[in-house]
Order: C-alpha cells, then sequence, then structure tokens
C-alpha cells in the first residue's frame, strides 16, 4: 500500500492528510494496514490516547519522542515505572505533559500485561473482537467514515472493565483504523486505486 513511486502523479488521498511528508508517510504506509506485533499495538493505544483533545499531527510528530521516553513501548519496561520515572516523564517537552495521560500510560501497561497472560497476546484479544478479518468500510468521502461505533462501544467497554483508562470510543475507532482492524480510505484514495499517471 502507499502512494509514491518513480511517475508524475495525480495523488488523492483522504482529507485529514496535510502536505507534511510525515503525515502523508502515515497514511500512505500505516494507517488501514493489519498490525499484529505487540510493542505496536501498545504504541498505538497509546499515542491514540494521548491524542485526545488534541489532533492526530501533534501526536504524530511527537512519535519519535514518545519512543524514546517510554522505552520504545516496551510494555514489561513501562509497566515498572516508579513515581520518579513519572516525574521525569511529565517534565519531558518531547510528549504530552499530561498527568493523566501519563500516568494511564503505566496503568495501561500493566492491564496489557494482564490481557498478554490471559490471552498470549493483545493481538489475539484485540483481533478476536472481528475473527481476524478486517471491516472494509469502502467510504465515498470522508464525511462517511463514523467517529465510533458499536464495535469501538464494545471494545472501549471491554478495555475500561480491565483497567485501561484514555480509551473512549472515539479513540479505540480511531485505534482500530490505525491498527487496519478498519479500513476507512475513501474510494478515490490512493491507497485504493492505482495512480493516474499525468
Amino acid at each position: 500500500m502507499g502512494c509514491r513511486g518513480g511517475y508524475k502523479l495525480t495523488v488523492i488521498r483522504c482529507s485529514w492528510v496535510n502536505e507534511d511528508p510525515l503525515y502523508m508517510d502515515y497514511h500512505d504506509l500505516e494507517w488501514g494496514v493489519p498490525v499484529h506485533d505487540d510493542r505496536h499495538l501498545f504504541e498505538m493505544i497509546t499515542l491514540e490516547g494521548a491524542q485526545a483533545g488534541l489532533s492526530w499531527y501533534t501526536v504524530l510528530k511527537k512519535r519519535e519522542a514518545y519512543r524514546a521516553a517510554f522505552d520504545q513501548f516496551n510494555v514489561n519496561v513501562v509497566a515498572q515505572y516508579d513515581e520518579e520515572r513519572i516525574m521525569e516523564l511529565l517534565a519531558n517537552p518531547g510528549i504530552v505533559r499530561n498527568k493523566l495521560k501519563v500516568r494511564s500510560t503505566v496503568t495501561n501497561a500493566q492491564a496489557f500485561i494482564r490481557i498478554q497472560e490471559e490471552f498470549g497476546t493483545f493481538d489475539q484479544y484485540i483481533w478476536g473482537f472481528i475473527n481476524g478479518v478486517p471491516i472494509d468500510n469502502r467510504p465515498e468521502k470522508m464525511t462517511d467514515v463514523p467517529v465510533s461505533t458499536p464495535l469501538s462501544d464494545q471494545i472501549s467497554k471491554d478495555l475500561k472493565r480491565r483497567g485501561f483508562s484514555f480509551v473512549g470510543t472515539t479513540i479505540i475507532y480511531s485505534f482500530m483504523q490505525a491498527i487496519g482492524m478498519i479500513n476507512d480510505h475513501i474510494q478515490t484514495c490512493c491507497c485504493r486505486v492505482k495512480h493516474t499517471i499525468q
């Protein structure tokens, strides 16, 4: 999947993407692509939670700083963070310095590990909600894309029951898009159609 190539192209992307190559690469190479690696899944659920009240672009620009600050999203390391480490994170200008969000990353890591212990992997747990088969909505335009669904409601409720926070239904729907459980690229998006050579 991707929109780059060796030709001069007329490229249509989903309308939420701006001109920043970082954002275009995220859209072209990651968004809607199925993810099954637990480290990556922990990274994305953390970043989606950090996004609450902000734009995804804002968080995406901080992604490398987040990786450095949170030990490359090693869930077993993050789950052991103590108060001193949390205070260090809250002084880090490279991340979103919201006390509740930073603390939730630690408690979410602990809940993430409990799910791994129960299901073998977090991947098995989260993809089990759709029997491992991505949902391809094929929207005509971005206004056809919902911000939540009964499925995101269900997953959000279950994650909260298991001790997660910053996992509201809108955040979870965005998380499902990010990890490819849901493909919401519009019909005319370059990630769906062949490039038009000028």
